[in-house]
């Protein structure tokens, strides 16, 4: 039986993609560039303010200085970052099931600390989270395998007792190396379902509740 289960944060237990978007987009507004669709920025969401500046600056990135406008995103970003955040449909009921069974629920995200926890306090039905481990949280971030095992020791979880769920392939990647069940959560921001698939998760999952029949 499952003993914990830890996710991935954006694009897995929260759609932030319409606040990182606008930061984005922000950005590009002032440097005199055209704007961005939530179909065109969703898709890198998972992958960082990097991904996200590759796909709204384009071949124009390269006469700009990364650092420079990468701090602008996470300026704007931090002053409004839960303007639209919201969790995935079916994430509530998922939880609440889990804490009613017994099953530790932890977070292992890439994003770091000083933008984690501001978000986290506005997201109620995240308030229970038992363990959250950040990018920046120890000296590695996935796909080591090192903060999911963190997480689940902080749990008091063996590995092999413990289910990581994201929505990129580094997540599937560093589950497989700490030796938990891996679940793509296709509901997120994948790039698109056949690359989800090429991961080879151990579970590829439409939905957040469909988690419940596989505890």
């Amino acid at each position: 039986m499952t003993k914990a289960i830890l996710f991935d944060l954006d694009g897995t237990l929260l759609d932030t993609s319409d606040d990182l978007g606008a930061a984005l987009n922000h950005v590009l507004k002032e440097h005199g560039l055209p704007t961005l669709s939530k179909s065109e920025y969703s898709p890198a969401i998972s992958d960082g303010v990097k991904a996200l500046l590759e796909v709204g600056f384009k071949e124009k990135l390269k006469n700009y200085d990364l650092t420079t406008l990468r701090q602008q995103v996470l300026d704007y970003y931090e002053s409004n970052i839960a303007i639209h955040s919201h969790c995935f449909t079916g994430i509530d009921k998922l939880l609440q099931h889990l804490h009613q069974n017994g099953v530790a629920v932890g977070i292992v995200t890439n994003k770091p600390e000083f933008l984690t926890f501001p978000l986290l306090k506005h997201i109620d039905t995240l308030k229970n989270i038992e363990v959250v481990v950040c990018g920046d949280t120890l000296e590695v971030a996935k796909p080591h395998p090192d903060p999911l095992l963190f997480a689940a020791e902080k749990l008091g979880v063996p590995a092999s007792k413990a289910s990581y769920v994201g929505d990129a392939e580094r997540d599937i990647a560093a589950a497989k190396a700490a030796k938990m069940r891996s679940i793509a959560a296709l509901w997120g921001f994948i790039p698109s379902l056949e690359e989800a698939q090429s991961w080879q998760a151990d579970l590829n999952l439409n939905h957040p509740t469909d988690i419940i029949s596989h505890i």
